[in-house]
């Protein structure tokens, strides 16, 4: 059987923007259901939503059936033992939190990566391997994975084209809500001061030819960021948008 290709990470080379969509909602239906609407990609999170590690190939086999929209895991954190076993589940993305320095970043290769050049562990018998059917996977695996690493504090920026240039890094995403909160504006994401570290940030990965994403509620700040050059935009949450859509329905009926 043949590698598995990752969409995702041919489109960033091409340069192709990708809108996204969150997933926190856990089961398999919810990721599903948002496979089918038309998004690029689908973020499966395990870092802010109550998604343990063992749903989520699950949800990968979800959103599989669906062609021209791809997965990115957002594991808990940066640890060789739970990107172990993502990976061996079969995700091809990765999005790794609160990545803080060069070094860190190397560590994050490192844990995507067989030996001799790293030190993910090897097991035959999973889905990533399609169950050993793939040819000379363990050899071949690296060119389809993508790993995407997220900067979300001030001290994180500053350390931005060192962690962004780390040999293995694919693209970078910037986190304004902790940014902010570093920042001294707790949840004030749209305060200029924030923003203008944002466009700056993404100037600064355009200039370097790395893929810069975001994730971003608000209509405008999207549209601002993928004019600035962002290759992968999210704009939308599961569970804001059923909170959201779920008041509005109560909203026309308060007369009755």
């Amino acid at each position: 059987m043949e590698l598995p290709r990752n969409n995702f990470k041919k489109a960033l080379k091409a340069g192709t923007h990708q809108i996204g969509i969150w997933n926190s909602i856990a089961g398999n239906s919810v990721p599903e259901l948002l496979a089918t609407c038309g998004f690029d990609w689908v973020l499966i999170d395990t870092e802010h939503a109550p998604v343990e590690t063992v749903e989520i190939q699950s949800s990968l086999h979800s959103i599989s059936a669906y062609e021209n929209v791809s997965a990115v895991v957002r594991p808990a954190a940066n640890d060789p033992i739970l990107i172990k076993r993502i990976l061996d589940m079969g995700a091809l993305t990765l999005l790794l939190p609160y990545i803080q320095t060069a070094q860190e970043a190397k560590d994050a290769v490192s844990y995507v990566t067989y030996g001799p050049n790293g030190m993910r562990g090897m097991a035959g018998m999973t889905r990533a391997t399609r169950y050993g059917t793939v040819e000379n996977y363990f050899k071949r695996a690296s060119e389809e994975i993508c790993l995407l690493v997220q900067v979300e504090t001030i001290q994180a920026i500053e350390q931005l084209e060192a962690i962004a240039l780390t040999p293995g890094i694919d693209g970078v995403f910037i986190g304004p809500a902790d940014l902010s909160a570093s920042m001294g504006y707790p949840g004030e994401i749209n305060h200029p001061e924030v923003v203008k570290v944002i466009m700056d940030a993404i100037s600064k990965l355009k200039s370097l030819n790395i893929p810069s994403g975001i994730l971003t509620l608000d209509f405008d700040s999207a549209k601002r960021y993928i004019s600035a050059g962002t290759s992968f935009t999210a704009v939308g949450v599961d569970m804001v948008l059923l909170a959201e859509s779920t008041k509005n329905l109560l909203a026309k009926f308060t007369e009755y």
